[in-house]
C-alpha cells in the first residue's frame, strides 16, 4: 500500500461510510425534474397568443385605429407628449425630486408621432395616388387654425363612427382632407404595409419595434386585450414569451411592487420600483458585509437541523478523528 493510501485510510478510520451511487442519484434527479417541469408547464403555463400587430389592430378595431391616428396628428396622444427619450414633452417623465435620469439622458430616440405614424407613411404610399397626394398637400398647406378645426371636428365625429367592410364612416362635416387621409392610412395598415414601414430603419435586420409599440399603445386596443388576459397594472398579470418558449418568471417580483402602496398610486411608480429592486439587489450582494444582515443565520441556526450529527456536541463517537490519526499529525498512531 502506498504512503498516500495509508494516510487516507488512517484519516478516515472509524468513520461510518454509506455506499453512494452518484450516477443513479443524478438520473433520478433528472427524471423527477423533467416530470415536474412537464406537469407544471401543463398546469401553470401562460397562453401562447399570436402576436398583435398594427395590421391586426386595424382589422379588428378600425375605429380605434383611425381615432388614434387622428390623435397623433392633433398631438393629444401619450406618445405626442411623452418626453425623453422620444421628444421634448413631459407627460411621462418620472423623477424623485431633482433625481431624474430620464430627463438627464435627453432625447436620444426621436419620435414625432404626427410625422412618423401618419404623414410620412402616407407620403410613401402616395406614389401613383393622385387623390392622396392632393389630400396631403391640402393638409400641409393649411394654417394651424384650419388643421386644428378639422381635427377637432373629425375627432368629435369619430365618437359615433361606424366600421363597415374595412371602412370607417362618420357623419358629414367640415373635415378637410382628413377622411381621405385616414381611409388611405387604414387601407395601408390593413394590408400590413404600415407595420413594415414603422420598423424599417435602414438595416438588414429589422428588430426595432419602438414606433409600432408606441403607436399601438396610444389606442385602446392593447389595453383591452391586456385586460382580458389580466395583464393590467392593477391586475398583477404577467406574460412574456416568444412563441412557445417560456417567459421571464423573475418579472413577478417587479410586478408585485405595483400592487402595494405607495407604488400603486405614485406617478413615478416605475422609478420607485426600479430603485427598490436596485437597493434589494445590492443588499443581497453585500450580505457578507452588512453587520446585522450577515448575523441572521447565526441567530436562526437552521443549518443545525441539517447537520445534526456535526452539532450534537458529541465528539467521542466513531466519527471522531484524533490528532494522532490526522495526516497532518504525522501518520497513524504507533503502538507501545
Amino acid at each position: 500500500m502506498s504512503t498516500r493510501a495509508a494516510e487516507q485510510e488512517a484519516y478516515y478510520r472509524g468513520i461510518r461510510m454509506v455506499r453512494y451511487d452518484l450516477l443513479k442519484e443524478v438520473a433520478v434527479a433528472l427524471a423527477v425534474t423533467l416530470a415536474l417541469t412537464v406537469v407544471m408547464a401543463a398546469v401553470l403555463s401562460s397562453p401562447d397568443i399570436q402576436p398583435e400587430t398594427i395590421q391586426s389592430w386595424s382589422q379588428n378595431q378600425p375605429v380605434d385605429f383611425v381615432t388614434t391616428a387622428t390623435g397623433e396628428l392633433a398631438g393629444t396622444t401619450t406618445s405626442a407628449g411623452y418626453g425623453a427619450p422620444y421628444n421634448d414633452g413631459s407627460g411621462s417623465v418620472q423623477s424623485i425630486g431633482f433625481f431624474s435620469p430620464q430627463a438627464w439622458a435627453g432625447v436620444h430616440e426621436p419620435v414625432d408621432p404626427a410625422q412618423d405614424f401618419v404623414l410620412k407613411p402616407l407620403q410613401a404610399a402616395a406614389a401613383g395616388n393622385g387623390a392622396l397626394t392632393t389630400a396631403i398637400s391640402q393638409y400641409n398647406g393649411a394654417t394651424d387654425k384650419q388643421r386644428q378645426g378639422w381635427l377637432d371636428a373629425y375627432t368629435k365625429a369619430l365618437k359615433d363612427a361606424k366600421a363597415d367592410s374595412g371602412q370607417v364612416t362618420v357623419a358629414a362635416g367640415e373635415y378637410g382632407p382628413l377622411p381621405a387621409m385616414m381611409a388611405n392610412l387604414l387601407q395601408l395598415a390593413r394590408a400590413g404595409g404600415l407595420d413594415g414601414y414603422l420598423i424599417s430603419g435602414g438595416r438588414f435586420y429589422q428588430t426595432d419595434y419602438t414606433r409600432p409599440l408606441l403607436f399601438m399603445g396610444d389606442g385602446t386596443y392593447l389595453s383591452s386585450l391586456a385586460g382580458d388576459q389580466h395583464l393590467l397594472g392593477n391586475q398583477w398579470g404577467m406574460m412574456n414569451e416568444t412563441g412557445s418558449y417560456p417567459g421571464q418568471a423573475w418579472l413577478w417580483l417587479y410586478t408585485m411592487w405595483y400592487q402595494l402602496p405607495p407604488y400603486n398610486g405614485a406617478p413615478n411608480a416605475d422609478m420607485l420600483v426600479v430603485l427598490t429592486m436596485l437597493v434589494l439587489s445590492l443588499a443581497l450582494v453585500l450580505v457578507p458585509f452588512i453587520p446585522v444582515l450577515r448575523d441572521i443565520p447565526r441567530w436562526l441556526p437552521l443549518h443545525r437541523l441539517i447537520w445534526r450529527s456535526d452539532h450534537s456536541g458529541d465528539q467521542s463517537g466513531p466519527g471522531a478523528i484524533t490528532e494522532a490519526q490526522s495526516p497532518e499529525a504525522g501518520g497513524s498512531q504507533g503502538s507501545a
